[in-house]
């Protein structure tokens, strides 16, 4: 009986060394492939959110401001 237990120690032991070397093998993977996807977005001049983001701001003040402006002109061309 003793050497079943020994058997199935050894076959559990293997077991849990594969599993450790197949998520070693995953996380290089994981790794490697998202080392490529930083790079090859960093080659396309693509902005990241938070530039996208204050680009927008600006945008909108800016179109908020011509809206006043705009107001302003049409109010001064009313008077004469």
């Amino acid at each position: 009986m003793q050497t079943r237990n020994k058997m199935f120690d050894d076959i559990s032991q293997l077991m849990t060394n594969a599993m450790g070397v197949a998520q070693g093998a995953r996380d290089e993977a994981e790794t490697a492939i998202k080392s490529m996807m930083d790079r090859w977005l960093a080659d396309r001049d693509f902005v990241t959110r938070e530039e996208f983001d204050a680009v927008r701001a600006m945008a909108q003040k800016a179109r908020e401001e011509n809206e006043a402006l705009k107001a302003r002109l049409d109010a001064l061309d009313a008077k004469d």
